[in-house]
């Protein structure tokens, strides 16, 4: 259920003499009808996804802990250089696994309402913290990916940028050796941002960049607390923007112009993207 706010519509009723009609009543507004009304208005739409969209896809947060033959590994252990250097096969094989896991994902109703938002006076651009593609994959397009992304590998030593090549099943546990670089002979590692490793700074220059010059901020499935992205709704307040919050639980900083739906994703921007249609349809 979504609170309603003191703001709202005036009702009046009609007169005879056709003065200005007498105030009857105002009718509060819930935060739902309050967000779309602010989405129907912005001709820049911003979205900053994490982990939550992805959950309703199958894909676990990155909190959660693992199942299977790699229940044993903390997570938070195998996404780091140090877990690499001391086991590169292990690493390499944890991270083919997730990339079949997310390959045979689909992108979900909130993925999709994402791109139906967008009009011909209306754009969204998506910047994400997840490392899938679920995005891509619905219909959106210049994805920034703060983290990277799964389908991407880079050198270990040099850094140079490979593309991530895989055709046979990978079984679950299984260590494999990472392949080669073709410049430099390193390792491949994972194109993806590590623990206690700064993002690429092209792209975090990118989103802020687009942060500043939106109208409006819908941040969904993110938990607030892993930085630099955190910032990001920050950032968006103190530029004049609308912060949409769509989480399962309040993650608001109580800023005037912040709006907490708290809900599923998939309900909640579907329910967004449907009022938008309905209104750009409207004669």
């Amino acid at each position: 259920m979504h609170q309603r706010r003191d703001i709202g519509i005036s009702l009046f009723t009609s007169r005879p003499d056709n003065r200005r009609p007498a105030l009857t009543k105002v009718c509060p507004l819930t935060e739902l009808e309050i967000a779309s009304n602010v989405l129907l208005n912005a001709k820049k739409i911003v979205c900053l996804s994490g982990a939550g969209i992805s959950v309703e896809s199958g894909i676990p947060t990155y909190r959660e802990k693992l199942t299977g033959l790699w229940a044993r590994h903390n997570p938070q252990h195998l996404e780091t250089a140090k877990a690499f250097r001391e086991n590169p096969r292990l690493v390499w094989g944890w991270y083919l696994w997730r990339r079949q896991q997310v390959s045979k994902a689909q992108p979900n109703a909130a993925h999709l309402a994402l791109c139906e938002m967008a009009g011909s006076t209306r754009t969204v651009s998506i910047i994400t913290q997840n490392v899938d593609d679920l995005h891509e994959r619905a219909g959106s397009v210049d994805v920034l990916h703060l983290h990277g992304s799964l389908s991407a590998a880079k050198c270990f030593a040099c850094h140079r940028p490979e593309l991530m090549i895989q055709s046979a099943m990978v079984e679950e546990g299984a260590l494999i050796e990472p392949p080669r670089c073709a410049r430099c002979n390193g390792k491949l590692r994972p194109g993806v941002v590590w623990y206690g490793e700064d993002l690429l700074p092209g792209v975090w220059k990118a989103a802020v960049s687009l942060v500043k010059s939106c109208d409006v901020l819908i941040s969904v499935g993110t938990s607030g607390i892993v930085t630099p992205a955190a910032n990001l709704p920050d950032i968006a307040l103190a530029s004049g923007a609308t912060v949409i919050h769509v989480n399962t639980v309040d993650v608001g900083m109580g800023a005037p112009n912040e709006i907490m739906l708290i809900g599923r994703a998939t309900k909640i921007l579907t329910q967004l993207s449907t009022f938008l249609s309905r209104e750009l349809n409207s004669p």
